[in-house]
């Protein structure tokens, strides 16, 4: 049967198949560390109590018509002080927009901002622009990133792809590795921007950067979250920030994200989500409005929080390592902030007990999943060829204990091969 050609292009997440082959080793009754979405287990990582007493409290209060399109007025109005308070950032409620989490408002701002046929550049690994580039028709450029820049872009990186483009889309802290933006290296990628943007006429689109920092609240140690506008003040008018609530506050399926930028842009992703019907439920945006205001309560809560998951993060970065101390074929990059850890498992090539030769990146992950009953995701599933072995691991889903236990699992899996 004849479907559109966008929808023959597209294809399903790699990470909901590796969840399900999890799933189906659980309905088996198999006991599985699973490191795989970049979600939270709510019963180790719940929201805030004061968030959840108000979402509660504005259905007792019959929140439950449709909110404005571009969000409930207070709370746009509470992120505008949020972002000057947290950030330095003064971006006023008319240039914000919420919206069901931060799904939408990337959704918006590819629709919004590019054509068919226009170039979008990209860093791999990288969380989903290959979808949202088939979406909107756009010529996908993926640039390759290294290991010794922890996978992030650098200026030298982007250069070459940069004339013409119309988007260039980043994030920091990165999905999938955990990694950050060195201050310089940030600096350097919007010094080109606008090197690049000075080169257009009046009648050209100019180059936007779309910049994710949904994990910016989740950094460790001394590790400081750079942004463009802040470093770069002249690019507020080409950079459209996507944040919310979702990691920070581990409020994943409470679908609440905020998008914030130029007017112009804004306003037409307003009309796109408006369409689309992608707001966030009423009763969660007034209580995310009236958290933000929390100050005390909002700091307490990401302190433990953060503590917990940098202790999971740390555990099993360690874990790692000790493992490769001990020469097993395995790595990792110290965690920087988020909920992930980059992992390097160099078993390609390797041979199974059944004599089954590991071909790729996922048959290296399906083997661990059923030897060491532990679940990671090859950075195939974020744009990089399936030769590539290195792997994300979310901690947001796994008990610190699970984690603990998981290392002598894995070790046993790898000692096997040959």
């Amino acid at each position: 049967m004849k479907v559109s050609k966008i929808a023959s292009t597209l294809e399903g997440s790699e990470i909901i198949k590796i969840a399900g082959q999890i799933n189906e080793l659980k309905s088996k009754g198999e006991q599985i560390a699973n490191l795989t979405i970049g979600d939270f287990d709510s019963t180790i990582f719940p929201i805030p109590d004061e968030l959840k007493d108000g979402i509660v409290e504005a259905y007792q209060a019959n929140q439950t018509n449709y909110p404005p399109a571009e969000g409930v007025a207070v709370l746009r109005e509470n992120i505008s002080v949020f972002l000057q308070e947290r950030f330095g950032l003064s971006y006023n409620s008319k240039q914000i927009l919420v919206a069901g989490g931060s799904r939408p408002l990337i959704y918006g701002t590819y629709m919004a901002l590019v054509d068919p046929g226009d170039k979008v550049i990209y860093p791999t690994p990288s969380w989903n622009n290959n979808h949202y580039c088939r979406f909107t028709g756009a010529t996908q450029v993926a640039v390759k990133t290294s290991a010794e820049n922890m996978f992030m872009p650098t200026a030298d990186d982007i250069r070459p792809y940069l004339k013409g483009a119309t988007l260039l889309a980043l994030c920091s802290p990165l999905n999938p590795t955990g990694t950050m933006f060195a201050k310089k290296d940030l600096e350097e990628i919007c010094d080109l921007v606008i090197a690049e943007n000075k080169t257009r006429g009046e009648d050209e689109k100019p180059l936007y950067i779309m910049y994710d920092q949904i994990y910016s609240l989740l950094t460790f140690g001394d590790q400081f979250h750079f942004d463009p506008v802040t470093l770069r003040p002249e690019l507020k008018d080409r950079v459209i920030y996507i944040d919310g609530i979702s990691k920070c506050l581990a409020a994943t399926g409470v679908r609440v994200g905020w998008a914030f930028g130029p007017e112009h842009v804004i306003d037409k992703m307003k009309t796109i989500v408006g369409h689309v019907g992608a707001w966030a439920p009423k009763p969660e945006q007034v209580a995310t409005a009236k958290f933000l205001t929390q100050t005390t309560e909002l700091n307490n809560y990401l302190t433990t929080f953060k503590a917990k998951v940098q202790k999971s993060l740390d555990t099993l970065y360690q874990g790692i390592i000790q493992l490769k101390t001990d020469g097993f074929a395995v790595d990792a990059i110290n965690p920087m902030g988020a909920i992930y850890l980059t992992v390097k498992v160099d078993y390609i090539g390797k041979t199974t007990p059944e004599g089954n030769v590991l071909k790729d990146s996922a048959e290296v992950n399906f083997y661990l999943i059923k030897e060491a009953k532990m679940g990671i995701v090859p950075f195939s599933a974020f744009g990089t060829d399936s030769g590539v072995n290195w792997f994300r691991a979310s901690v947001g889903g796994c008990s610190h204990e699970d984690i603990e236990q998981m290392i002598p699992r894995m070790r046993a899996a790898l000692s096997k091969l040959k």
